[in-house]
């Protein structure tokens, strides 16, 4: 199966939730993702499917406070769709690479690019053991949803830190959320993954990590 068709056919571009500057290839009602799953064993969790609201939240703060990206180096950590690193080159950034664990994620980032005319490399692999990149900063959105990954990311941060890399975290609030370790930069309401489009809005916030 040609995955990049597929998700051309079957996810269709919409404008993202609080940040319609972006369209994105999103799975509907009719999508189909099970055909996926049947087509390759090997066929993960679809987060990049989705909206997740740390990640709405970056995007929207990068576009609303473009000098936080503006001529630098970005790594989108985690990326999913790659909104952050799509909102990161609108709003100026010298370059941006998005990195995901899923091939399929990968697969969504340079259509979603694409379909937003913007140059964004797309990266498949895991981060957290490598040794921090040449970038001048780091977006991570919605990485604290799990205890293990919370620990793993965090020490890869910290690396990160003593780089000079400056980190900028977006995150609903999760449990795993490193509290102690992040200073609160703006919260936007809006939604968040398993949020229904009529549901209860959730307080997305981006914050400082140091």
């Amino acid at each position: 199966m040609d995955v990049s068709q597929f998700i051309r056919a079957n996810f269709p571009l919409s404008p993202a939730p609080s940040v319609p500057e972006i369209v994105v290839h999103k799975a509907g009602p009719k999508s189909g993702l099970w055909r996926l799953a049947e087509a390759d064993a090997a066929f993960g969790n679809p987060y990049w499917a989705y909206h997740w609201g740390g990640g709405l939240a970056l995007a929207r703060y990068v576009l609303d406070q473009p000098e936080a990206v503006a001529g630098k180096r970005i790594l989108d950590m985690g990326a999913g769709s790659g909104i952050v690193g799509i909102a990161a080159m609108k709003a100026g950034a010298a370059s941006v690479v998005a990195a995901d664990v899923d091939p399929y994620a990968v697969a969504a980032i340079k259509l979603n690019a694409e379909a937003n005319g913007v140059a964004v490399e797309a990266a498949l692999g895991d981060l957290t053991h490598t040794e921090p990149p040449e970038v001048d900063v780091i977006l991570v959105g919605d990485l604290f949803y799990n205890e293990e990954l919370a620990a793993s990311v965090a020490r890869f941060l910290d690396r990160c830190l003593a780089k000079g890399i400056e980190v900028r975290v977006g995150d609903p609030w999760r449990a795993f959320l490193p509290r102690t370790r992040l200073r609160l930069l703006k919260e936007y309401p809006g939604v968040d993954f398993g949020s229904s489009p009529d549901g209860e809005l959730h307080s997305n916030a981006v914050f400082a990590f140091g």
